[in-house]
């Protein structure tokens, strides 16, 4: 069987709840579409979250890796489709600011995912689940490990699946936070699930 390692993130900036990282946690070690489950949880800073992804892709030798992100604001699911050589935004949960410093010195200016996106993207449809592919991914932590993901798939593993999912936030969230468009926790691990099953297809 082929193994998925999945990624979520720590809680962050204003949010003090992260659905991405209850999703990852509650999907670990389950077998879904082909693929069995390995996740893990990245830290929400820029220096650490890269290398920790490398890691845990060098002990778990998958053939796909999928991030998922927390984009509060938005409305759909939306599997995003390029990664930038670059990071800027406001500060991690270390307090580092950065500005237009590039993730790789060696790397290319930015990747395209490899994941059958728009497939995805039709079949969050057919489940009732609003989607979109999405062309940006910012330049925060979520563009930073989907762009250490893909350069690792091309420089040093080929054939690796690598690819980055943002969801928006769940209701738990939104009380938190007040202010916030969510989704049901149940909705939003549904749509991720049928995002894994396309892989499998």
């Amino acid at each position: 069987m082929k193994t998925l390692l999945l990624t979520g993130f720590e809680p962050f900036l204003k949010y003090p709840v992260n659905p991405t990282m209850k999703i990852a946690q509650e999907l670990h070690g389950m077998e879904i579409g082909g693929y069995r489950i390995h996740s893990e949880i990245l830290p929400v800073e820029f220096s650490v979250s890269g290398d920790r992804l490398v890691e845990h892709i060098e002990e778990v030798k998958p053939d796909a890796v999928l991030s998922l992100g927390l984009s509060g604001g938005r409305f759909k699911i939306t599997p995003e489709r390029i990664a930038i050589n670059v990071n800027d935004g406001p500060a991690d949960n270390s307090g580092h600011v950065p500005v237009d410093e590039p993730i790789m010195e060696d790397g290319a200016d930015g990747y395209f995912t490899n994941m059958p996106i728009r497939k995805m993207v039709d079949r969050l449809k057919q489940e009732e689940l609003p989607a979109a592919i999405s062309n940006t991914a910012g330049a925060y932590l979520c563009n930073n490990v989907m762009y250490r993901a893909l350069h690792y798939a091309h420089v040093q593993q080929r054939g690796m699946l690598a690819g980055f999912i943002h969801i928006p936030a769940s209701h738990e969230l939104a009380v938190e936070h007040g202010r916030v468009p969510s989704w049901s926790h149940a909705d939003l691990k549904r749509g991720i699930i049928a995002c894994i099953e396309v892989l499998g297809e």
